[in-house]
């Protein structure tokens, strides 16, 4: 599997466009190929986010940690304007989240106002897990333990962090990294 994960990022980074005069690295290539189904339609993925850190957050509507969808945008408010995407990821593996994307995206909208990107469900742990998060998986030994775990992406496809459910995306660890991240 590893190798061919390997041989697929050197295929993919062979085709990429560079960033002006920097090639793109192996991980930005493997991120590419990475694409999820929108909560609004279509597909959004890491070729949208090229050349900026992402911060993506496993979520569920009915969590203890829900709030945190307040923190999530606050981060993306403060930072948006530098490059910062925050993705959010609604998932039901943990048994917290509402019935379909619409009820998710309708109680997303009408309690915590948000605009920033947000996928359909999707499955972030195990075999049913999507692409992004068993490459995490398998790359990183990460993988969501609970609801609203993160990890932040670089502009150049590295992993600069991982973070419990209890870490608030508008605390101090993350804020560093995501001030790190955009002074790179």
């Amino acid at each position: 599997m590893q190798h061919l994960a390997f041989t697929l990022g050197l295929t993919l980074l062979a085709v990429l466009p560079s960033a002006g005069a920097r090639a793109a690295t192996a991980e930005e290539a493997m991120l590419q190929q990475f694409r999820f189904t929108s909560i609004d339609g279509g597909q959004i993925g890491f070729t949208d986010w090229a050349g900026h850190p992402v911060l993506i957050a496993n979520t569920a509507s009915l969590c203890g940690y829900t709030p945190q969808y307040n923190d999530l945008q606050a981060l993306y408010d403060a930072y948006r304007d530098r490059g910062l995407v925050v993705v959010a990821v609604p998932s039901d593996d943990f048994r917290q989240e509402l019935g379909s994307e619409q009820e998710v995206k309708d109680f997303c909208e009408l309690n915590y106002d948000l605009d920033l990107p947000m996928t359909g469900i999707t499955h972030v742990r195990g075999e049913t897990a999507h692409p992004f998060f068993s490459w995490l998986r398998e790359s990183q030994g990460f993988e969501p333990q609970w609801n609203f775990n993160k990890v932040l992406i670089g502009a150049d496809g590295s992993v600069l962090g991982t973070w419990g459910s209890s870490e608030v995306p508008t605390g101090p660890a993350i804020t560093q990294a995501v001030e790190a991240a955009l002074a790179s």
